[in-house]
């Protein structure tokens, strides 16, 4: 079939997709059956994403690439179709691969796994999948490029959008093209786009391989009429992430517990947390939570394993409103910065996690100068922002052991205090710019997210003063368990 793509590609340092051939992790729905019947050739009008992460050169180098080397041939065998076999998206690799997003706008309508599948050249049941994970997103009507859209790109986007074409497409009527631009998930393989249709294809889902080596049913807290609560592993998501839905502990919790309406999020914890969630089991005590959420009527209390003592009591910083990691704080007012409050209940020194703890849960190392003792906090959360813990507790000194996203901008404030622009011993900038590129540099000073865990638990979660009240079990670096055992 003729197309043509106008998406630029990068690249990014590759990953090795090769999965354990023991671990055998299969679908727990059956997919419908893909479709044989191949509609009009289509032309693809493809745009770069303005997403951060970039794009895969060469795809099909990483998703066919498998330990198992006779999956290695069947991947590369073509089949009846045209496409290469594929075993799917599972079994689950161990690491993830470079991410690879996709921008389509469909020019003649029809079913939308074979329209990806032919724009794409991905095998039917790879696609299936991706629908399946909640990795394919649509709107009516293509949202505006990015600034780095060629001249080419915003030639098609104004064609597709221009005035008198959206006027002949009965499904927008009645909406603003700014309601029309809204995007949704994709849920079912045989669902029909019409022409116009923007298409947003992860092709490469964020994947939690960790979800399949939990015992779940040992993670179960409690189980009520109205909620589960969870003692969440770290190293997975609580309800999932933008191209993955299904390798979640909602997810999972729901399958342990043979429910047939599955678990809904009430809060969220970072995915290398590990402690209590509460899962609701109706989309009406979901809404409840959130209220008592709201009204500060549900108390949560963390232990961070930090690198260096906290001394006790409330720990005020101010965080940056720019939802992108890491998460900048100030000890002073900056208006329009949110407010984080903690309060360190104790502190007590313990001994540094031995190595073979800390390469259980894959706990980085992330040079931190002295790894003789650690310092167990308790904590209280006063208010819930996303990082608040970890990029508190960095700014003050005190990293939690692990944390490889806020540990090195900890260790390089250590070695020149004048780093941090937000800091105690921040430099006067002659100039705004000046305070930019030092918020560029600082930035910079931050790693990676934790590919696991960190010495972070949420260890007790209340509400209904105190009526319903939950404990986590012992946090990782006090056992001597290791990941592969099944908790």
């Amino acid at each position: 079939m003729s197309s043509v793509s106008f998406s630029s590609i990068f690249t990014n340092n590759g990953r090795s997709l090769g999965a354990p051939v023991s671990l055998l992790r299969t679908l727990a729905s059956t997919h419908a059956s893909c479709h044989r019947n191949i509609y009009k050739s289509n032309v693809v009008l493809s745009f770069p994403s303005s997403n951060r992460n970039f794009v895969c050169e060469s795809w099909k180098r990483h998703v066919f690439t498998h330990t198992d080397t006779a999956a290695t041939a069947a991947a590369t065998t073509p089949s009846s179709y045209g496409y290469p076999e594929y075993h799917r998206l599972l079994p689950c690799p161990s690491q993830n691969c470079p991410p690879r997003v996709e921008h389509l706008v469909v020019s003649e309508g029809g079913p939308v796994l074979e329209y990806i599948c032919r724009e794409l050249n991905l095998p039917p049941l790879f696609v299936a999948d991706l629908i399946h994970f909640g990795a394919v997103y649509y709107a009516l009507v293509c949202p505006k490029p990015p600034l780095t859209a060629t001249p080419e790109q915003m030639r098609v986007f104004k064609e597709v959008t221009d005035p008198s074409v959206l006027s002949k497409r009965s499904s927008i009527k009645g909406k603003t093209v700014r309601e029309a631009q809204k995007t949704f998930r994709i849920t079912h393989v045989d669902q029909i786009v019409e022409a116009g249709t923007y298409l947003r294809v992860h092709v490469h889902p964020k994947r939690f391989p960790r979800c399949y080596d939990i015992d779940w049913n040992s993670r179960i807290i409690a189980v009520t009429e109205s909620h589960v609560v969870l003692d969440k592993p770290a190293g997975t998501s609580v309800g999932g992430t933008t191209d993955n839905i299904e390798e979640s502990c909602a997810t999972f919790a729901s399958r342990a517990l043979g429910l047939t309406t599955p678990l809904r999020t009430t809060h969220q914890i970072d995915n290398c947390t590990e402690g209590c969630v509460v899962l609701a089991r109706t989309q009406e005590y979901c809404s409840i939570f959130h209220r008592k959420i709201r009204e500060k009527k549900v108390k949560k209390l963390y232990l961070a394993l930090t690198a260096a003592p906290l001394p006790v009591g409330i720990m005020t910083h101010y965080m940056r409103p720019i939802n992108i990691a890491p998460r900048l704080v100030s000890e002073d007012f900056i208006k329009g910065w949110y407010l984080c409050q903690l309060e360190v209940m104790e502190c007590k020194k313990v001994p540094w996690p031995d190595a073979t703890v800390g390469k259980a849960y894959s706990i980085e190392d992330c040079g931190w100068p002295s790894r003789d003792y650690a310092y167990e906090c308790k904590i209280k959360l006063l208010t819930g922002r996303t990082h608040q813990v970890r990029a508190q507790l960095a700014a003050c000194g005190a990293p939690i052991v692990g944390d490889s996203m806020y540990m090195p901008a900890a260790i390089a404030q250590l070695s020149s205090p004048g780093l941090n622009p937000f800091g105690k011993c921040r430099k006067e900038y002659a100039s705004d710019d000046d305070k930019e590129m030092a918020v560029i540099e600082w930035i910079s000073q931050h790693g990676k997210e934790p590919s696991v865990a960190i010495g972070l638990q949420a260890c007790h979660i209340s509400w209904d003063d105190g009526e319903c009240c939950y404990e986590a079990r012992s946090p990782w670096w006090r056992c001597k368990c290791n990941v592969g055992s099944g908790v």
